[in-house]
């Protein structure tokens, strides 16, 4: 009786262990993603473009970072956007414009409100890409959580 008593403290001991390190693991962070392509516009294009976003959303900050990378576009990006809130197939306008360079790699930062983090997570942000062939958007990506 004592030995099972004994064995259930120190299950009961690693449970609770586990779960903390599996908390402290995932942490306030929301990893975030996308493909950039010209059949993710609307309307669709024909372009060969590509490229990817990877984002980090803190959850306890707001702070947004993220890093797009992109090639064999028509020409120069000349202009780069999170837009939001729309459902894939929607356009919407701009919720957060990128600072600086938009040559590949575009990397950034920035704190978001409560209501735009709210629809970043429900899948309701997408990133646009710009050139003068295609000036409404060249390609797209809409951001989903990864994890």
């Amino acid at each position: 009786m004592v030995h099972s008593h004994l064995t259930q403290r120190f299950l009961a001991a690693a449970v609770l262990a586990l779960a903390s390190v599996a908390s402290l693991a995932a942490g306030p962070n929301v990893s975030l993603g996308g493909k950039l392509s010209g059949v993710n516009e609307v309307p669709a294009n024909a372009s060969v473009g590509t490229g990817t976003i990877e984002a980090s959303l803190n959850q306890e900050t707001r702070e947004l970072k993220w890093k797009v990378v992109y090639s064999a576009m028509t020409g120069a990006v000349t202009a780069g956007h999170f837009h939001g809130p729309a459902e894939t197939g929607k356009n919407t306008g701009v919720a957060l414009g990128f600072k600086g360079s938009v040559e590949s790699p575009i990397e950034g930062a920035a704190t978001i409100t409560p209501e735009q983090a709210a629809d970043l997570l429900a899948g309701k942000w997408y990133v646009n890409l710009h050139t003068k062939a295609n000036p409404g958007g060249e390609i797209r990506a809409q951001l989903t959580p990864a994890n």
